[in-house]
């Protein structure tokens, strides 16, 4: 620990971001970097608690306190050593991931009434900026140093890996540096996989993808992309050609509208919306017949995460005359509840970048149907605030009211991975949510792996990483013990 009451006299600081009315204009990320003299200020607050929560709250179990220490000290190279040892993409973690070790920070146990004075709020200010001091280690590595590290030894063993999202691509590179020889298979055109279609640039700037990729191809993965396994390949076959088999191809089963009309042309999911416009900033076309855009429309968002925020800075960018934004459950508090202590993730209301940029936000609307237009285009939606009572949501009586909307986007959440195809040729059997069951990363067929949410449910790009890290050890100690079986059969 290097400063021993950093804490108590530094406030905590953020990254900035770029002004509203400048980075409305394009797709370019929003935040900007922190200098170092205040990088290492903000390090410096770090107490190096006796029992760290912050790495307890990291699904990776970053060793936060530790790469926080050298940072402070100016000792990036080293941080970046001790970054990289729990994470392999901390530049997609740090511009992506809503920070759960800061959430379980122990500056958090007396975070400040966000509604106090200014004057009146303690010096700690918060918790540790550790997403900021992470991105800014990884931002250095970019800069100095991205060298791929190939294994010195092959093993010999063939993995194949369906899907190249987080959870893929960090189970390729953990298995490429054992030495294997490692292939993945994307049905995508190009790799990446929901960090290529599914964030908006505005938040995570392709190149930074671009240039992982890169490096795990120096350490010898292969990836094929427009390869749809279970369609244009058997998993079978893939069996038959590899040793392994992990798949890794998320859960891409939206939640639906169950309401009439919303089949409607002009509803659509948020997925649909959010990837035709990172092919737009990638130079791709998308057929005008085919087009979903919001300029000029009065659009609405049902669903209030991530990813509905994601579809209100696009819609946004694309010059949507108004966007409203639909949260079926009621507004989070500012504060913790007193049944959801540290260091629980805080159910609190949260403000994106997106959400400062415009549109209104409401809560507690449940969406009861869908009405045609003149043109036979969704023209409105009819809604019915709702509240809470005996652990249901009952609708309030006389609320029900009708919206002009021209897109609705529904950014609802995922159910799990797409039933049938490639996980039923395979005779996977599923758990009771329709994930792909998995015992320490093994499914019910021998040699075949599953991580990230097509194992575990939708969930955070930085859970992903963390279990194609645990898949990868799992298929490694397995391709292991093949190997000490078939050597002692051949005695």
């Amino acid at each position: 620990m290097g400063k021993a009451r950093g804490f108590l006299e530094i406030r905590k600081h953020k990254n900035d971001y770029r002004p509203v009315a400048e980075r409305v204009r394009d797709f370019g990320e929003v935040e900007l970097p922190m200098a170092l003299a205040e990088l290492r200020d903000q390090a410096a607050r770090c107490m190096d608690c006796g029992v760290p929560f912050c790495h307890q709250g990291c699904p990776l179990g970053n060793l936060i306190p530790e790469w926080n220490d050298l940072v402070m000290q100016g000792r990036l190279a080293e941080a970046a050593r001790s970054l990289h040892s729990t994470n392999n993409f901390p530049e997609i973690t740090s511009r992506v991931c809503p920070a759960p070790c800061e959430a379980s920070c122990v500056l958090n146990l007396e975070a400040p009434d966000p509604h106090a004075p200014a004057q009146s709020v303690p010096g700690y200010g918060g918790p540790v900026s550790i997403k900021n001091v992470e991105r800014a280690i990884a931002d250095h590595v970019f800069a100095s140093d991205l060298a791929p590290r190939p294994a010195e030894h092959r093993s010999g063993r063939r993995v194949a890996i369906v899907g190249s999202g987080p959870a893929g691509l960090a189970a390729a590179q953990q298995l490429a540096r054992r030495g294997h020889e490692v292939t993945v298979f994307e049905k995508a055109d190009r790799p990446g996989g929901l960090l290529r279609y599914g964030i908006p640039d505005f938040k995570l700037d392709k190149g930074v993808l671009e240039r992982r990729i890169e490096q795990l191809r120096g350490e010898g993965v292969r990836i094929e992309t427009s390869v749809n396994v279970g369609v244009d390949v058997s998993p079978n076959e893939l069996r038959a050609r590899f040793d392994a088999l992990v798949l890794a191809g998320g859960a891409e089963r939206p939640r639906p509208l169950a309401v009439p009309g919303a089949d409607l042309p002009g509803v659509h999911y948020a997925m649909e919306f959010l990837t035709q416009q990172n092919r737009r900033v990638a130079g791709g076309e998308v057929p005008e017949a085919d087009a979903i855009l919001a300029t000029g429309k009065r659009v609405v968002v049902l669903g209030g995460g991530d990813t509905g925020s994601d579809c209100i800075g696009t819609a946004v960018r694309q010059g949507a005359a108004s966007v409203l934004s639909l949260e079926l459950l009621p507004r989070p508090p500012d504060r913790r509840a007193p049944n959801n202590p540290w260091p629980e993730w805080p159910l609190v209301l949260r403000t994106s970048s997106s959400h400062d940029e415009g549109g209104e936000r409401e809560f507690g609307v449940m969406t009861q149907r869908v009405l045609a237009g003149d043109d036979g285009r969704v023209g409105a939606i009819v809604t019915v605030r709702v509240t809470p009572k005996q652990g249901r949501l009952e609708e309030i009586a006389g609320s029900e009211r009708q919206l002009p909307c021209e897109l609705l986007l529904l950014a609802m959440g995922f159910l799990g991975p797409v039933q049938g195809g490639l996980l039923q040729q395979l005779g996977c059997v599923l758990d009771a949510r329709g994930n792909v069951a998995t015992k320490a990363g093994q499914t019910s067929v021998a040699g075949v792996f599953a991580a990230g949410d097509m194992a575990r449910g939708q969930s955070l790009v930085v859970s992903a990483i963390a279990e194609g890290r645990r898949v990868a050890d799992a298929a490694h100690a397995w391709l292991e013990q093949r190997r000490a079986s078939e050597t002692t059969a051949a005695e």
